[in-house]
């Protein structure tokens, strides 16, 4: 995982998007985890008939090629659907800056690299500002330093210790178990040998 994301930003101002808008879950039928670019925002992007929407930001030159999201408030809220971050990933989206995050969708985009900086409601307008200009706007968010650059400017950023060493060192839940391998089969031996001694009285 990248100790830096640096790319075009877009401005996503809409409150509470839910992963049913992130991912709609006729997207949902696939087996792995490819393909699901197309289903991200698919009823925000496209028409019925599968034709572009002329005034979706992701739509419009130059934020067509953004890399990081300006969001409005409680995004990611809803189901535990993991595929919302998948299909946001595979679209090329490498950050998403908001002032709050949906608790599940924060800790899936922590387990796929998907860096959730957390600003303050007046550093995020002006982000989006920024972001909405016609010529767009480039943006580095810093994860090591948690600090957003843009230009001279430099935001800093919330995010926990966890998530910081996850995205840092491209840890999951998974590796952090592991660590313990050792100890989990000294516990399951003797769970063993409990029954064992259960079992001769």
């Amino acid at each position: 995982m990248p100790k830096t994301v640096h790319g075009l930003a877009a401005a996503l101002p809409l409150a509470n998007v839910d992963t049913d808008v992130i991912m709609p879950k006729r997207f949902l039928i696939t087996i792995t985890r490819e393909g699901l670019a197309d289903g991200t925002f698919a009823d925000l992007r496209f028409h019925d008939d599968d034709t572009p929407r002329a005034d979706f930001v992701l739509n419009t030159h130059p934020w067509h090629e953004a890399r990081i999201l300006i969001v409005g408030d409680n995004f990611g809220c809803g189901s535990s659907r993991e595929h919302a971050v998948w299909g946001l990933v595979q679209l090329g989206i490498q950050g998403i800056i908001g002032t709050s995050f949906a608790g599940i969708f924060y800790d899936n985009a922590r387990k796929n690299g998907l860096a959730l900086p957390i600003v303050s409601p007046e550093v995020r307008e002006q982000l989006m500002q920024a972001a909405s200009h016609e010529n767009g706007a480039n943006y580095t968010i810093d994860i090591e330093n948690r600090v957003i650059r843009h230009g001279e400017a430099a935001h800093p950023f919330e995010m926990d210790d966890a998530t910081q060493t996850a995205h840092l060192e491209g840890r999951d839940d998974t590796l952090n178990s592991l660590e313990f391998a050792d100890a989990i089969r000294d516990f399951e031996r003797g769970l063993g040998n409990q029954q064992r001694v259960r079992v001769i009285r």
